[in-house]
């Protein structure tokens, strides 16, 4: 298992750039398997995720190049097989090949998804929309074998706008005769660009990134080519770590719009940065003003970003309220930043308090989930001596080149198995 081991309180300059986004990445390489020649994905990120998902696609029989920061996938030899569990519960996304096989070869055997342990999610709204386009899904233990003679294109409702769940009908749409309606669709930039990659492979796609969505089923794909997105979730991170450390640290590759209601609460609290074109530009803040933060679905507050901004609110003067929406249990990280000496209280099971500003001390702590590991080394950076994080593993599914790009700009920051 490997160990994080930060050393705090160094100052953060220079420049860093943006890797590909993992939500978008992790869908995108699944969708490639639609297409009956090569793909090429642009600006894949370097990512455990990543690999594990190579690892399915390759049991399929898919051929993947790796060049620079690009996947060549060719998909035209594809067998559909069963994805065993030791692969599936590796992470969530590898539900994204039922939705997928499903299209091309109306048939799909997969145990249920892995990922980090946040809360309930489960897949329902993924099934009942497979089902409303004529599927029969088979649930025995943890395994699910989904199949359809046929699938014919219907208007779907979605009870909850799940971003997993709209692309995941969105690829079984693909394979369906006639039209496709999702009703209450999520609306995040992932979906966008997933669209964008089943657009340029000759699917008719209209309204990616709206509530409404529409999908034409279409056979034989030609090949597929698509950029994946700069990661929001990274880029929100290197701003608010920039906003505890930085020095007229410069982050590119940056969509504003993708991070815009991060930006907007941190103008409301006191940071002051400068965005010029895809770069942003940003320094420590000394008066951080507490605030009250509720996560919302796209292009609300991020519920990936609610444990990285926790750290930056122990060091506001007064108390913040955190209100998690989406998931239930998004607050198992403030049990190790109050080890460090962050002051946080569970006030009810979705809303914490946090009490600043505190000093927070290096110590031994363990990431138990993507973000909140990622929120642990946010507080190692700012914190005094030397912070060791256990299990950073599951950070590295989610932040390419992290020890490289954080000792760039001044961190001293290492690895170690």
């Amino acid at each position: 298992m490997s160990k994080l081991i930060i050393e705090g309180q160094n100052t953060l300059s220079g420049e860093v750039k943006i890797s590909g986004a993992k939500n978008s990445a992790v869908a995108l390489l699944p969708a490639a398997i639609l297409a009956k020649k090569k793909s090429v994905i642009y600006n894949v990120p370097e990512i455990s995720d990543i690999d594990y998902l190579i690892e399915i696609m390759e049991l399929l029989n898919c051929k993947i190049e790796h060049k620079d920061d690009a996947l060549i996938i060719d998909s035209s030899s594809v067998v559909n097989k069963p994805i065993p569990e030791e692969l599936s519960i590796q992470m969530r996304a590898s539900y994204y090949f039922m939705g997928a096989l499903l299209a091309r070869y109306k048939k799909v055997e997969i145990s249920f998804p892995g990922g980090c342990s946040i809360g309930a999610r489960p897949i329902d709204i993924h099934l009942k929309g497979f089902e409303e386009l004529g599927a029969t899904v088979e649930i025995n233990k943890n395994r699910y074998k989904i199949t359809a003679d046929k699938l014919i294109g219907k208007k779907i409702y979605l009870d909850f706008p799940s971003v997993g769940a709209t692309i995941n009908i969105m690829l079984a749409a693909v394979g369906a005769k006639g039209t496709t309606i999702i009703e209450n669709a999520a609306m995040e930039p992932e979906i966008v660009n997933v669209a964008s990659f089943l657009i340029n492979m000759g699917v008719k796609i209209l309204g990616a990134g709206t509530k409404r969505i529409e999908i034409e089923g279409k056979e034989d794909l030609d090949r597929g080519v698509v950029d994946v997105f700069p990661d929001r979730i990274e880029s929100g991170t290197y701003i608010i770590i920039g906003a505890l450390l930085g020095d007229n640290l410069r982050i590119n590759g940056i969509i504003k719009e993708h991070v815009e209601a991060l930006l907007l609460k941190l103008k409301d609290i006191g940071v002051k940065y400068n965005i010029d074109g895809d770069s942003i530009t940003i320094s420590k803040c000394n008066n951080i003003k507490p605030t009250h933060i509720k996560t919302l679905i796209f292009p609300g507050f991020a519920t990936d970003l609610q444990q990285p901004i926790t750290t930056l609110l122990t060091q506001a003067k007064g108390k913040s309220i955190i209100e998690e929406t989406i998931y239930e249990n998004r607050f198992k990280n403030t049990i190790d930043l109050n080890k460090m000496g962050a002051n946080t209280r569970i006030i009810t099971n979705n809303k914490l308090e946090v009490i600043g500003p505190t000093p927070l001390k290096g110590t031994k702590v363990n990431a138990t989930d993507l973000r909140g590991g990622a929120s642990l080394l946010i507080a190692g950076l700012i914190a005094q001596g030397e912070t060791v994080i256990d299990n950073c593993d599951v950070i590295l599914r989610g932040y390419g080149f992290l020890e490289e790009k954080l000792t760039s700009i001044g961190a001293k920051i290492k690895i170690t198995e």
